[in-house]
């Protein structure tokens, strides 16, 4: 049967007196409320409480949520200091970004601000660790050659939304973002660019590179300094790259004596050649202008041949032998006196000297022998002839 068909008698109203069988109805909520809080502030909370009771405690539950809705609309009040960024979320969606001073949002759970300080200088570092981190700071040129390579990099959030939402650890993107930059200039330099001139440009370089991956990925961060303090060869090769530098310190001090050689020698060399180019011009001269001296001469003494031909000869052979007998040894024989007899002369000796002045030989003096097929002197005379220029 029905619990609505006449004659039910069963008790089955489902809005009659259920006891346990289902939830209290909303009357029954609203009326335990007020008796909590009627009791909570000094109130009657039992069955018997009168109706004026009753008006009270729905004013006074009233206020209270009043004051709490207040309440609930002041705490949306924040300030945002000087050094810092408001960033209001909407049901954790971003909204806007707040400047410094007093803001309102939607109280939570609608709206929440974060606060990010965009002052602060941040650091982050490779290769100072110890351990496994020290491999980080391990790095290969362009001439395939390892060094060890710390870096030291500052910056600071320049944009907080970014910061906050594009990347999940900001700090660590930037860590390896800059160790990625680094390795991509040093493996476009030589080992001997990154330990004599190139740690500047190094820097320059990697700092510009590591600025516009942080731009292309959105992170909100700006690097404001960017430093590689030390620079050196791997442990495992620097007993080797000393030894290379060593061989590089001797053959840069090779070059700079080969260098001053030559600044020294070249010069020396370049004066006598044009020494020697001035000598032969002078010499040139000289031969040039005894030519047409001779030749000048020649023609002189052609006129004169052509006037007098006798005399000309005559005067030209006296001048031939005053010039080859001025250069030759001479031996003068007196011969006034009547004599057969063959004379010895030293001729053998007498070529070689040919500076000693001319000798005049006196037959009286000296002993000869019949002319036999052999002639010979004493040995006085041959003294005599030897004091007087024979040998």
């Amino acid at each position: 049967m029905a619990w609505n068909e006449p004659g039910n008698s069963g008790g089955k109203d489902p809005w009659g007196n259920r006891g346990n069988d289902g939830p209290p109805d909303l009357d029954e909520i609203i009326g335990n409320i007020q008796r909590k809080l009627s009791g909570l502030f000094g109130g009657s909370s039992g069955d018997s409480s009168s109706s004026e009771g009753g008006g009270n405690g729905s004013m006074l539950f009233g206020l209270i949520l009043a004051i709490a809705f207040v309440v609930w609309i002041f705490s949306g009040i924040y300030i945002v200091q000087p050094a810092e960024r408001g960033v209001e979320l909407r049901f954790g969606a971003y909204t806007e970004t707040t400047l410094p001073g007093p803001h309102w949002h939607l109280p939570y759970p609608i709206e929440s601000v974060e606060k990010v300080d965009v002052a602060q200088i941040r650091t982050a570092s490779i290769g100072f660790g110890s351990g496994s981190n020290t491999s980080e700071a391990l790095m290969l040129t362009k001439d395939e050659n390892i060094i060890e390579l710390k870096v030291e990099v500052q910056f600071h959030v320049e944009e907080a939304d970014k910061y906050l939402f594009n990347v999940v650890n900001p700090d660590l993107t930037l860590r390896q973002m800059t160790e990625s930059a680094v390795r991509e200039v040093v493996g476009k330099t030589t080992r001997d660019d990154v330990f004599k001139t190139g740690r500047a440009a190094m820097a320059k370089q990697a700092e510009t590179l590591l600025q516009q991956l942080l731009k292309d990925f959105g992170t909100g961060l700006v690097v404001t300094n960017f430093n590689m303090p030390n620079i050196q060869p791997a442990p495992q090769v620097q007993a080797a790259f000393a030894d290379v530098v060593k061989a590089d310190a001797d053959k840069e001090s090779q070059i700079n004596e080969a260098t001053a050689y030559a600044k020294d020698i070249v010069p020396r060399a370049r004066g006598q050649a044009a020494r020697i180019e001035q000598e032969a011009e002078a010499y040139k001269s000289q031969i040039v202008a005894k030519a047409r001296g001779e030749t000048s001469r020649f023609l002189q003494v052609l006129t004169e041949y052509e006037k007098a031909p006798k005399i000309t000869k005559e005067r030209l052979y006296l001048d031939t032998m005053e010039a080859v007998y001025s250069k030759s040894q001479k031996v003068l024989v007196d011969m006034s006196k009547d004599s057969n007899n063959v004379l010895y002369l030293p001729l053998d000796r007498m070529r070689n000297a040919s500076t000693l002045p001319p000798t005049r030989l006196d037959l009286g003096n000296m002993t000869t022998y019949p002319s036999t097929g052999s002639t010979s002197t004493n040995s006085t005379s041959t003294s005599d002839v030897r004091s007087r220029g024979g040998r």
